[in-house]
């Protein structure tokens, strides 16, 4: 529950909640969409730098790892709330943006450590939800009645409490010895069998960005009211819990199958902002199959690095979510210059269309692992390892207790 709860922190406030105060930006520093899309491609810079240091860190301590991402949070949610100018606000945005960074592989690698071998799968995609519990509590605050600096004060506050209480109770992990010889074979894969996640992930990127940008102010552009958009971003985040359950549809029908269903119904789901018109109910499906496929898809691609890099699968969360910011900052500043030409639908209904290059991966080439079992990849954690506390959530500390 700790690990989701510091996902939840550093992505639905510390990442993603920019979007969802745009308009509100963009009357402060009077920002056009093309500017908009810049300080969203910003946060994914912060996002990569911490992305590059993660693995690195979560191999020395993974659960000091994960505070840290909590902090950096804290402080880049600070600095945005009180930046009196534009330069300053992105310079928060970037030290946010790093806090995400590091939390995805930290959180993974502390679930390795601390969960049994046979939970992991359904622990690392329901951990990587805490990004839909965080988008739910964030969706109402627009409606405050005072500014989005208080707000914003208020996040960071809530941030230093969460990062202080996962300081404090996040489990540590027995300490073992280090290996003093080479690699064991096939405890890196080849780049052809990397290859594919990357481009998954740059996809999911570069889809995902446009939504996360500008789908409240294309709900606004609609004609619909600031309560259809606050109720759509909740819809994002609680309906995106659903895609917790994408671990168990892995174990059934394996990633590729899982995967390609998603991708295809997520596609849709971003279309459906590109109508003329899309209602209050559009809107809302929209929104909900948003969330709920970039929840599973997010998950998937962690599975997918763990079963590349069995051993130390903080690894294979940062290439994937390298790939995945890449395709994030190219995505961003794409989509802000094709709104500027061409319009806010146009843009989702291109975006709804990229998606669907998803289906490449019925090339064998471009398809990930076949094999089904991810936990049967990793290690078993050391036995001295607590684990009364587990990062994905208290049933598996439970499991783990008996």
């Amino acid at each position: 529950m700790l690990g989701g709860a510091v996902i939840a922190l550093c992505y639905g406030f510390a990442r993603y909640a920019y979007g969802l105060f745009v308009p509100r930006f963009s009357e402060t520093f009077d920002l056009d969409p093309v500017a908009v899309g810049a300080l969203s491609a910003a946060s994914t810079v912060g996002y990569v730098v911490g992305l590059l240091v993660a693995p690195a860190a979560s191999a020395h301590s993974a659960r000091a790892t994960t505070v840290v991402a909590g902090s950096c949070a804290t402080i880049g949610l600070a600095v945005m709330a009180v930046a009196p100018g534009v330069v300053s606000f992105a310079s928060g945005i970037v030290v946010a943006g790093a806090g995400a960074g590091l939390a995805s592989p930290g959180v993974a690698q502390l679930i390795v450590e601390t969960v049994r071998r046979d939970a992991r799968t359904r622990a690392q995609t329901w951990a990587n939800t805490g990004t839909g519990a965080g988008l739910a509590l964030t969706a109402f605050t627009p409606l405050l009645p005072v500014g989005w600096r208080p707000i914003w004060l208020g996040f960071a506050v809530l941030a230093a409490i969460s990062t202080a209480v996962a300081a404090w109770s996040l489990p540590r992990a027995a300490r073992s010895e280090p290996a003093t010889g080479p690699p064991a074979a096939g405890s890196r894969p080849r780049p052809a069998l990397l290859l594919p996640l990357l481009l998954n992930s740059a996809l999911l990127g570069a889809v995902s960005a446009p939504y996360w940008t500008f789908s409240i102010s294309r709900v606004g552009e609609a004609g619909l009211s600031p309560a259809v958009a606050t109720w759509s971003w909740c819809a994002i985040g609680l309906v995106g819990l659903a895609g917790g359950t994408a671990g168990r549809a892995v174990e059934r029908y394996g990633l590729r199958a899982t995967g390609l269903a998603i991708w295809t119904t997520w596609s849709a789901g971003i279309a459906l902002l590109a109508l003329p018109a899309p209602g209050p109910v559009g809107a809302m499906i929209s929104a909900g199959v948003f969330g709920a496929g970039f929840m599973a898809l997010t998950g998937l691609c962690i599975l997918w690095g763990a079963r590349l890099f069995p051993a130390a699968p903080s690894q294979g969360v940062t290439w994937s979510f390298l790939a995945l910011g890449i395709g994030q900052t190219a995505g961003s500043s794409l989509a802000g210059t094709t709104a500027g030409l061409l319009g806010l639908g146009p843009t989702f209904a291109l975006t709804g269309l990229l998606a669907l290059v998803a289906w490449t991966q019925m090339h064998p080439r471009l398809a990930p692992p076949a094999r089904a079992d991810v936990d049967e990849l990793m290690p078993t954690p050391p036995a001295a390892a607590p684990v009364t506390r587990s990062a994905a959530g208290p049933a598996r500390a439970q499991e783990n207790d008996r």
